[in-house]
């Protein structure tokens, strides 16, 4: 845990360096957690994401996903993003004593015994979200979300629903989202493979992610709020989601902070992978290990930092 703490300062300072020029933007409460406050008609907001993912079962992982969005408001209901998405990771003997890639270098032969690092352009992404209900007007606030993404040897399309409710004059914010994600990647062929195997040649691999995701936050002081995020995340190998095709089920828990000034937000959550891990497609103990799985799309920490800016 402690490895985590140099980023944790890290971004924390940047928040309160930042904060003392802010006051009040559209604001990402959440982390992982998408609500269903939008920007207003006609304004902009400039976003940058950073998520490191730390930890596999042991030698050494990282993996920094980072986003550079611009959004606008089309509508009071409507808002569209556009973002491009890259990667920087490294990994040494960190599953089973093997050096095996994250997902999102799935298409890079690493040699298992190698202190391997990499970067890529991961792709572009078109984002929309159009709010059905609004938690300030309506019962409770109500969005769809979609999202493609196109990249080299990449195909993603996910959709969300949104949920908010809000509580003691705005201050309690509760949120929860179902997202559905479809990916083909291009692999390219294994010489390694068995030679009448997919594997041996050049193919899409199909996964679809199912998660659910739940968080609540409360507003202790003036353009400052704190609460918890919760992700549980099912993988299929396939576009269909029926239990044949189930591969992996983890869950992740952990805090939330968020500054929301007038221009100017910051938020940062970081997770821990819970006990209770099932991976279906691999059941030999290297990939759970106290509980936790660690294929190529999981890890033990999570840290994400957003910073917003809108004008």
């Amino acid at each position: 845990m402690n490895k985590v703490t140099p980023l944790c300062r890290i971004a924390c300072a940047v928040i309160c360096v930042l904060s003392g020029t802010a006051a009040y933007a559209e604001e990402s409460q959440f982390g992982y957690v998408y609500t269903t406050d939008l920007l207003p008609a006609g304004a902009k907001e400039i976003e940058q994401h950073a998520t490191w993912r730390h930890q596999k079962d042991g030698g050494k992982f990282d993996l920094v996903e980072g986003r550079t969005e611009f959004e606008y408001g089309v509508s009071d209901r409507l808002q569209m993003s556009a973002y491009l998405n890259y990667a920087w990771t490294r990994a040494s003997h960190d599953v089973g004593g093997e050096t095996v890639p994250p997902e999102t270098f799935a298409e890079v032969q690493v040699d298992p015994n190698s202190n391997w690092h990499d970067k890529k352009f991961v792709g572009v992404s078109v984002e929309g979200i159009y709010r059905l209900m609004s938690p300030y007007t309506d019962p409770f606030g109500l969005a769809i979300y979609f999202e493609p993404t196109i990249g080299n040897g990449l195909r993603e399309m996910e959709t969300r629903i949104i949920a908010q409710k809000n509580f003691f004059d705005d201050r309690l914010i509760l949120a929860a989202n179902i997202t559905a994600e479809q990916e083909g990647r291009f692999l390219p062929a294994d010489p390694a493979a068995d030679p009448d195997s997919v594997e041996a040649r050049g193919h899409w691999d199909h996964e679809t992610d199912m998660n659910v995701g739940v968080a609540g936050s409360y507003r202790f002081a003036p353009n400052w709020s704190a609460g918890m995020e919760f992700q549980q995340e099912r993988e299929y190998s396939s576009f269909s989601v029926q239990n044949k095709f189930r591969t992996n089920l983890a869950n992740y828990l952990g805090p939330t902070i968020h500054y929301g000034g007038k221009h100017f937000f910051a938020t940062m959550t970081f997770l821990e992978q819970l006990g209770g891990a099932v991976d279906y497609g691999n059941p030999d103990h290297d990939f759970i290990a106290h509980g936790r799985t660690f294929a190529d799309d999981f890890e033990k920490y999570r840290v994400r930092v957003k910073l917003g800016y809108s004008f």
